[in-house]
């Protein structure tokens, strides 16, 4: 279990960005697709697990500090440095393995997510800004990567929002943990003295309200309307406006934004936008068999 509890499974989540491209082209029922989608997913999976190891295995004595970090298994010691290394390996090379089946161009991709998380781990995570800026390019590679194993072209657009939004959840995160540092005096992460409470909470709003206006100028862009064959899509920001301000009230009122992941698997107003988004956005593109279908 412990071994396991290593891999973080729970965080593979994330690599379903690789899926938007499909989903986002209309083409969620192409099976052919989805098989090699499913194999990336499995090789972003290993590599993301390899990058979670190694980074635990540098941060065994700082998260043995952190009230939540302390319980992982490299830092309570439940799994031996010697072990922890050994999967590490093991998860880069069958990773690397299963995205050159995928495809030549997917395991460039992969290989750029590896060596720009590697060196993350190994110290670009203590640099204030650049630290939340690697891990949002860290999805845009996933939806880049899910482009190229679907061979769909990804807009301009799209990588901006996912960059976005990804941003938006990293200044979050960061802000937990200087609410952690407030109550415990201990820093939690060296980057987070480039941080305090109201820089965070502006970078918050500022990047919320852009998310917002590009899904807006995406829906309706010409090119956008022209390849879905409606203008209609632009209904589905209530639900973005929603999941958002859910997450800022979260955030805010609750104080509560350690893990996007957690939130995402565990908080019920999240769960629903997110998925009458998806509903919303499915009836639009793949339902509609003529013109007339809204109207």
């Amino acid at each position: 279990m412990q071994y396991l509890k290593l891999l973080r499974p729970s965080h593979w989540a994330k690599n379903l960005f690789l899926f938007i491209p499909l989903f986002f082209a209309g083409e969620l029922t192409n099976v052919e697709k989805i098989i090699e989608l499913v194999k990336g997913f499995i090789a972003f999976s290993l590599i993301a697990s390899s990058i979670y190891i190694i980074n635990d295995y540098r941060d065994i004595e700082n998260d043995r500090k952190h009230p939540k970090k302390s319980k992982r298994p490299l830092a309570s010691g439940a799994v031996s440095k010697p072990a922890g290394l050994a999967i590490f390996f093991v998860c880069v090379a069958l990773g690397m393995l299963m995205g050159y089946l995928v495809r030549e161009k997917f395991l460039f991709i992969l290989g750029i997510y590896f060596v720009l998380n590697l060196g993350y781990s190994f110290g670009l995570k203590n640099i204030s800004i650049l630290d939340i800026i690697i891990v949002s390019i860290g999805f845009v590679l996933r939806v880049k990567a899910g482009g190229v194993a679907s061979v769909i072209p990804v807009s301009e657009w799209l990588m901006i929002m996912v960059f976005l939004l990804a941003l938006f959840l990293a200044i979050a995160k960061r802000r937990d943990d200087v609410l952690l540092k407030q109550e415990s005096g201990v820093d939690m992460r060296k980057a987070s003295k480039g941080y305090n409470m109201d820089f965070l909470n502006v970078s918050l709003g500022l990047v919320s309200a852009i998310i917002i206006v590009a899904y807006l100028m995406y829906c309706m862009a010409p090119e956008t309307i022209a390849r879905f064959g409606t203008y209609r899509l632009y209904y589905t920001c209530i639900f973005v406006i929603a999941g958002l301000m859910r997450y800022l009230q979260i955030t805010y009122v609750e104080n509560n934004t350690g893990s996007p992941t957690k939130i995402l698997y565990k908080d019920r107003f999240v769960q629903l936008t997110i998925l009458l988004w998806i509903l919303s956005f499915y009836v639009i593109i793949y339902l509609p068999t003529d013109q007339s279908f809204f109207k």
